[in-house]
Formats: C-alpha cells, sequence, structure tokens
C-alpha cells in the first residue's frame, strides 16, 4: 500500500469524524491468515483495541469470535473497521447466537477454549483481559431487547463503520447491515483495490454510494470503453469521458504483465482533473448458460425485487451455479440456473412464489426470456438454505477474499453440495 494512500485515509477519516483516531478506539474484525494486516492500510497499530494475533487463527469463525470479545470491552469505540461486509455480518450472527457465552467471557475476564485457538495463543490473549462485570450486564440488558441497531446501542460513541469493499459482492451485506445491525451508522469504503493493485482512495466517507479517486501515480491504468468497439483501443486517464463505463486494463508494477483485470468502471467526474470512478461489474461474474449473458449485479437486482413479493422474507445471501457444474444431480431438463437463498423470515415457498424469480428474471431480461419460450434454457430451479449455511461456506473456503455469487469452478462443487446444499 502506498504511503500516500495511508495517509489520504487518516486525514479523510479525521476530517469527516473528529475522533476516529482516538487511541486504543478503534476495533478490528478480519480474518488474516497469512498474518496481521490491518484491511484499511494504515501504519499506526495503536488506534487498535484489536490484538494483531487474534486475526491470524487458523479458524475464521474463531478469529472473528476472539476479535469480537476484545471489541466488546471497548465501550467507547469510535470506529468498526472489518475487512469485508461479510466478516462483520458473521461476527454479529456470532453475537447473536452466542452472547451469553460472551457475556460470561467479559464477566470473568476470561478467553473460553475453542476449535483453531492453540492454548499457547489462548494464554497470551486472556493476559490481556481484566474481569468487567458492568460491561457484561450491559450486553446482556442489550441483547435481551433485541438486535435492530445492537451495533450503536453496544457502542454508543461509534461513528463510522469501515469495510475494506463495499461493492460488488459484498453490497448486499452492506446494505443488510444499514437495515438492521448498524442501522444509523455511515459505512465507509475507502480504498479500491483490482488485481491486487491499490488504484484509488475514496476521500467522500459520508456518501452512501463508494466513488474513488484514482491516483495517477499508484499503477498504470488503461481503459477499454464500453461497449466495445470494432478495433478497441485503450484509451489514458486523460482521455476519459465523465458519464461513460470502460474495461480496467491494469499493469500494477513494472515489470508486471499487462491485463484486462475484469472490472469495469464509470467515471462518475473529476477532481483536481483525475477521474473519480465508481465499480460497476466484475465481467467475470456473468450467467451464461447459452450466452445470454446476464451481470451478476442485474441478477441480484432481480432476485431482490422477487423477494420483495415474498411475505415477511429478507435476503441474507445467495449463489448462483450454472446446472452443468452440478452434472447429473440437477436433472436432465435443459441447462438452467440452480440458485442456493438464505432468507430470514421465512421458512418455505411454495411453487408458485419459487416461479417469481424466473417470472422476474424473463421481464428484466428479454433474452432470457425468448430462450426459455424456446426451451432452450429450463425452469430455473430455486432452492432454501439453512441459516448460517453461507457461513459455514466462507469457512469451508479459507479465503479471506470475496466469495464470488456466481460459481464457476469444479473444485467449488464438492464445497456446495457438503455445506449449502445439504
Amino acid at each position: 500500500l502506498p504511503a500516500q494512500g495511508s495517509l489520504l485515509y487518516l486525514d479523510t477519516l479525521r476530517h469527516a469524524f473528529p475522533q476516529a483516531l482516538a487511541p486504543q478506539g478503534t476495533a478490528l474484525l478480519s480474518w488474516t491468515p497469512s498474518g496481521p494486516r490491518a484491511p484499511a492500510g494504515w501504519p499506526l497499530s495503536t488506534l487498535y483495541c484489536t490484538p494483531v494475533e487474534a486475526g491470524a487463527l487458523s479458524s475464521r469463525a474463531t478469529a472473528l469470535r476472539v476479535q469480537l470479545l476484545f471489541a466488546l470491552r471497548m465501550r467507547a469505540l469510535h470506529v468498526l473497521e472489518a475487512g469485508l461486509a461479510t466478516e462483520l455480518h458473521d461476527a454479529l450472527a456470532a453475537l447473536r447466537a452466542g452472547w451469553p457465552g460472551l457475556a460470561e467471557d467479559l464477566a470473568l475476564g476470561r478467553l473460553s477454549p475453542q476449535p483453531g485457538l492453540p492454548e499457547d495463543v489462548r494464554g497470551r490473549l486472556q493476559a490481556l483481559l481484566a474481569p468487567d462485570a458492568a460491561r457484561a450486564a450491559e450486553l446482556r440488558a442489550e441483547c435481551t431487547q433485541g438486535f435492530e441497531g445492537i451495533v450503536q446501542r453496544l457502542w454508543p460513541q461509534l461513528e463510522v463503520v469501515v469495510v475494506g469493499t463495499a461493492h460488488g459482492a459484498e453490497q448486499l451485506y452492506c446494505e443488510a447491515l444499514r437495515q438492521a445491525d448498524c442501522k444509523g451508522l455511515p459505512f465507509y469504503c475507502p480504498f479500491y483495490r483490482a488485481a491486487g493493485a491499490l488504484l484509488g482512495v475514496n476521500l467522500w466517507p459520508k456518501e452512501p454510494a463508494p466513488r474513488f479517486l484514482l491516483c495517477p501515480d499508484w499503477a498504470f491504468c488503461e481503459f477499454l470503453p464500453c461497449p466495445a468497439e470494432e478495433e478497441p483501443r485503450t484509451v489514458l486517464l486523460g482521455e476519459l469521458w465523465e458519464g461513460r463505463e470502460y474495461g480496467l486494463v491494469l499493469t500494477a508494477r513494472a515489470g508486471e504483465y499487462r491485463c484486462c483485470a475484469g472490472e469495469v468502471l464509470r467515471v462518475a467526474g473529476f477532481h483536481k482533473q483525475c477521474p473519480v470512478v465508481e465499480p460497476v461489474r466484475r465481467e467475470s461474474q456473468a450467467l451464461s448458460v447459452r450466452g445470454e449473458s446476464i451481470p451478476e449485479e442485474r441478477f441480484c437486482r432481480s432476485l431482490c425485487r422477487a423477494v420483495g413479493m415474498w411475505p415477511g422474507a429478507r435476503l441474507v445471501d445467495y449463489v448462483c451455479v450454472q446446472s452443468a457444474l452440478l452434472g447429473a444431480s440437477s436433472g436432465a431438463c435443459a441447462p438452467h440456473y440452480e440458485v442456493f437463498v438464505e432468507l430470514r423470515g421465512l421458512r418455505d415457498l411454495s411453487e408458485a412464489q419459487r416461479y417469481k424469480l424466473d417470472q422476474c428474471l424473463q421481464e428484466d431480461f428479454p433474452i432470457y426470456k425468448s430462450f426459455r419460450f424456446k426451451g432452450s434454457i429450463g425452469p430455473l430451479r430455486l432452492h432454501l438454505v439453512g441459516a448460517g449455511a453461507f457461513a459455514r461456506l466462507r469457512e469451508a473456503l479459507g479465503s479471506p477474499l470475496p466469495m464470488p455469487r456466481v460459481l464457476r469452478e469444479e473444485r467449488l462443487l464438492q464445497l456446495i453440495q457438503s455445506t449449502v446444499i445439504s
């Protein structure tokens, strides 16, 4: 991470939220099994109240629970930081399911044995804890009242939630957190990364939709206009037009290969002659069993519209698998989509309700409707999965990266069958 990026981030955060840089005023929820690292990239470890060793545990679920316990100790938090919105969601799900045990650990000043927590590490972390009966009582009182707006009730001085990614596959969780657990709090995504390189910084932390200033000397970027021209030619930063979409071509460092990053950006404007962009989609995240190419973010919109027709339902997460990936287990009909959905507030769906998603897709995508009419694409199959299925899938994947929602790789098949489908 360029030092300029960290300094821009810290300066932006301080101006927008004056108490955000208070010592020990930031709690971190981020699983980094390869070694401790702050997702926001700042070099000032004194800002964190979370031990760096807690995030490097071998188990994702255990790492997030231990970090949550240390966060709960500090009532005067100003910033809650998560590497991914899904990590914040899963940590709060652990709070919802296990708050009596967390309250007991707070009261006794202990760290209970857990899978993936070696005894020597547990001993070092427990030495940092002290009994706090008053904070434990406060935790019990707030959780007994329910979990709507629980984050601000537990940390009344909290100013902002910082997440490493708030667009693409993570946007669904950001919206869910804004509407429930984190109600009333702004979400700030400070950096834009692609293909392992840092490309831009968000200078507008209080705006709901993240947009990023592309910094010209962090990586060498070229852009392909979208839709593609007959003879595609890349353009440079100074040749971009406001309002247009571009595919990103990236050369991250000297000597590295030049590659298409698979990212599509929209130019939202300019700041001191540098372009300000909004991530639109990942080109690889598209459904296409017959060449129809439905982008993941537009499929998600259709799914959310269908969920709105199911009384009491709230979408937690989903994955979509093209039927060819599942082989014989998907049946003998024409190629189709297999969609696995986790809902809250609804346990089952009638066949008529399940068909609503296929109907929404036909209304939103004429090409899909045409293929369905011809019979070359079979009816979509919708499966409901149990609570926590996607958290178990993320744990099984063993990767701190965002989980794709359109799954294509054969290696994921066994994980899907063993965690989500079962």
